[in-house]
């Protein structure tokens, strides 16, 4: 089955996810001990997507997040590059795209709210993916990054980073169907930027009002921005 690597080439992580498909949400809720279920919740909250909004759920997987999403009343379309991905959540009856991250399908300003749940850290460019997310997002609309993080608490932090390398990889290989997939994931969060550089990142690919929130002791966060008028973008 293959793995990709951490130059995260997007034939490799499609082919990769495409390996996990089958029993990847069984997976996601065995190895965070079932905090998949409230990240989901969270990220729900934090789009805060009402009644006839227009919502875009990125690197959406299996849809499972974007079925969260549309329990609010919202009209939300999953996208994904993992074909294999899609067609494992095609009964959760909300609309499914094929897309690349990095060259979204959509016209400019069509969304009210975009999102994306552990997946800015398998794209290749993840400044050109947040950029192409405020292209498709209206002037006010909101931006929502589902991520895993860094542990706040040292002592945490130290007992976390030894599950995700050593544990993770093992308890993988008991649920999932392409278990070598989870020794990647592990290697990319650990590789991943902390809360603060997230969030400046955010900024730099010209989100305004960003904030993070810390879930599981910061395993997690949540990052939140707003697409600024075209005014306020020009220093107005």
């Amino acid at each position: 089955m293959p793995r990709a690597g951490l130059d995260k080439d997007p034939h490799d992580v499609a082919a990769m996810f495409d390996g996990v498909a089958s029993r990847y949400d069984l997976t996601n809720t065995v190895l965070s001990f079932g905090q998949d279920r409230w990240w989901r919740r969270c990220t729900r909250l934090a789009v805060a997507a009402g009644p006839g909004e227009r919502v875009l759920d990125l690197a959406a997987g299996t849809a499972v997040s974007t079925a969260e999403l549309a329990g609010t009343g919202a009209w939300c379309v999953a996208a994904d590059f993992s074909l294999g991905m899609l067609r494992a959540g095609r009964h959760r009856g909300v609309p499914l795209v094929g897309a690349d991250a990095l060259a979204l399908p959509f016209a400019d300003g069509v969304f009210d709210a975009v999102t994306i749940s552990f997946g800015l850290r398998n794209v290749a460019d993840p400044h050109a993916a947040l950029a192409a997310l405020a292209r498709v997002t209206r002037p006010g609309g909101r931006l929502v990054v589902c991520e895993f993080s860094t542990p706040t608490w040292p002592v945490f932090r130290t007992v976390y980073l030894e599950y995700l390398m050593r544990a993770l990889p093992a308890l993988a290989r008991a649920v999932s169907s392409n278990p070598e997939a989870y020794v990647y994931l592990a290697e990319s969060i650990r590789d991943w930027p902390d809360q603060r550089s997230l969030a400046q990142r955010v900024a730099a690919a010209g989100w305004t009002d960003v904030e993070w929130r810390d879930l599981t002791g910061g395993i997690v966060a949540l990052h939140r921005a707003v697409k600024p008028a075209p005014a306020q973008r020009r220093g107005r």
